[in-house]
């Protein structure tokens, strides 16, 4: 088997390479019509920042969302628009950045991305929903287990939507990708959220899209089975465009998360 074709997204997706410099001009556009405090520090690091968005009026809840990029790409000011559907529905959102590899392995930034929400934590009051894409799916099925975010904070999440996750991490080993991400066999057994148990009282519900890769199908599945949760195919949607739902408060998945 070709890992690296199975799990290289870009190369069947038509039009992939304007995605990236698309999300970052409406992000910056969305940004600059809303309510968004920029760069709030959770961590001594230069990337170790969030936006916070707020809606008009007191907030229902804290949304988190945690962006993908295989752990090696991207940062909080290409994903911004994406808080739209939660904004608009009286939800107040929090974006983190966190290092990313080769410079940082994934077991540290698991513990980045549990700072950043632990920090948020202390800005909005009431529940908190974290949703994360691809690698993003990953770091909160990873805050979504047992031990990873302080009780206080663990307490209030309500839900956990893990978006075209990573979660088996195995795999990736067999990939070129490892070269940066250097996984081991003690690292994937600690960080993969198959093998780990979620906290009791958490919902949870894996999305992914109906057009991805099939590794991304089989790993959404791996997820829901193991944690025996809900999981949510979108028709017609690949690992690009699934996370449109968020962008769109009359989508059925803004909907259902935040009625």
């Amino acid at each position: 088997m070709d890992w690296d074709d199975a799990y290289s997204n870009g190369a069947y997706i038509e039009g992939a390479e304007a995605y990236p410099p698309r999300w970052a001009s409406e992000a910056a556009a969305y940004r600059a019509s809303s309510n968004a405090e920029e760069d709030i520090a959770y961590g001594d690091g230069e990337r170790h920042k969030f936006d916070l968005i707020q809606p008009n009026g007191d907030a229902k809840g804290l949304l988190v969302f945690v962006h993908g990029g295989y752990w090696m790409a991207f940062d909080k000011s290409y994903w911004s628009h994406f808080a739209r559907a939660a904004i608009s529905r009286g939800w107040a959102v929090v974006l983190p950045s966190y290092d990313l590899a080769p410079s940082a392995r994934i077991s540290e930034i698991t513990e980045q991305v549990a700072a950043a929400v632990t920090k948020a934590a202390e800005h909005v009051e009431g529940p908190i929903m974290l949703a994360g894409h691809s690698a993003g799916g990953h770091l909160v099925a990873r805050m979504a287990c047992d031990g990873v975010l302080p009780e206080d904070v663990a307490a209030r999440i309500s839900r956990v939507v893990p978006i075209s996750p990573v979660a088996d991490l195995r795999p990736l080993m067999n990939t070129s990708m490892n070269n940066d991400l250097k996984l081991d066999e003690t690292e994937c057994a600690a960080e993969s959220p198959v093998l780990q148990t979620p906290r009791a009282g958490v919902d949870v519900t894996v999305l992914v899209g109906a057009k991805e890769r099939p590794v991304f199908l089989d790993q959404a599945r791996w997820l829901s089975e193991a944690w025996s949760c809900d999981m949510v195919v979108a028709g017609g949607k690949h690992h690009f465009d699934v996370i449109d739902a968020f962008s769109d408060p009359d989508s059925d998945m803004a909907q259902m998360l935040f009625p």
